[in-house]
């Protein structure tokens, strides 16, 4: 019923498309304020968000229907339906592509990675920038030495985890890395979330999210929201122990995938001439 704490279950329906999707419905429909539809608020409310019956409501179908798709037992909603359901849920793009890939769930052979020997060349090759290649499951596959200097080490695995989001949520050193620690958490578990939906089939996936979840109550947390993140452009704070504080902009290049594998995300982060950042990489990457 609503109020129970659907965490635990969110977590155990990696690689059940139903579940994932009824779990996915509830997080967003408890995000949504009833006085943002025009719905009566007020402290005397139990539920967190939206009941079912007002989002079956506000998007035009029963509530017996929208039950059973938080349950799991309709599983082939119309597009129609879909798109309903993200007008009630005020879905962004991301969101919305996410809820119908969780629809179309597609199963088979977990993907494989593999960078080319070019994608390897041309990172290295892009030397006065910060670069590295990370796969669906958020492992660091490829990177250049500013790459890994910038990046808490990533040439040396005694250093730190390859993996960003094991990184993130189990390394006390990716806090001093990152001042912006919970945009960077809330970013990894938004791509994790798109990667289970994409991939329900990928058992290391699977293995990853539910490990992180047992052993860290951030990463319960912020999982419990629902966030969905497809990588872009933008700017990033990051912490060096000789630079300082460096605001970087940064550009995401998607790699496609090939037949039996997963694409790939080239991650590449530029100063604009003249600046202090711009002179801190230089100085970086003339050490490295």
């Amino acid at each position: 019923m609503d109020g129970v704490d659907d965490r635990t279950e969110d977590v155990e329906g990696i690689g059940d498309a139903r579940r994932a999707l009824g779990a996915f419905l509830r997080a967003r429909r408890a995000r949504v304020a009833p006085e943002h539809v025009g719905l009566a608020g007020g402290r005397r409310r139990r539920v967190r968000g939206l009941r079912r019956e007002e989002l079956a409501q506000l998007a035009g179908i029963s509530v017996d229907y929208y039950v059973r798709l938080e349950q799991g037992r309709a599983t082939q909603p119309s597009p129609e339906v879909l798109d309903s359901l993200a007008r009630a849920l005020g879905l962004d793009p991301a969101e919305r592509a996410h809820l119908t890939t969780l629809v179309e769930a597609r199963h088979g052979a977990a993907p494989s990675t593999r960078v080319s020997p070019l994608l390897g060349r041309i990172v290295a090759a892009v030397g006065d920038f910060p670069a590295f290649v990370t796969n669906h499951r958020l492992d660091v596959v490829a990177w250049n030495s500013l790459g890994s200097e910038l990046f808490g080490g990533l040439s040396d695995p005694t250093r730190r985890d390859r993996n960003n989001a094991r990184y993130l949520f189990l390394d006390p050193a990716s806090r001093a890395l990152y001042p912006d620690w919970e945009a960077r958490a809330a970013e990894a578990v938004g791509q994790l979330r798109v990667a289970a939906g994409r991939y329900p089939d990928d058992g290391d996936l699977a293995e990853l999210i539910t490990d992180l979840s047992a052993r860290s109550p951030d990463f319960r947390r912020i999982w419990a929201g629902g966030e969905v993140v497809v990588c872009g452009a933008g700017r990033k704070r990051l912490r060096h122990p000789e630079a300082g504080v460096l605001t970087l902009d940064y550009e995401t290049l998607h790699v496609p995938a090939t037949s039996g594998e997963t694409g790939l995300l080239v991650h590449v982060f530029s100063a604009e001439e003249g600046t202090e950042e711009s002179a801190a990489l230089a100085h970086l990457a003339a050490a490295v």
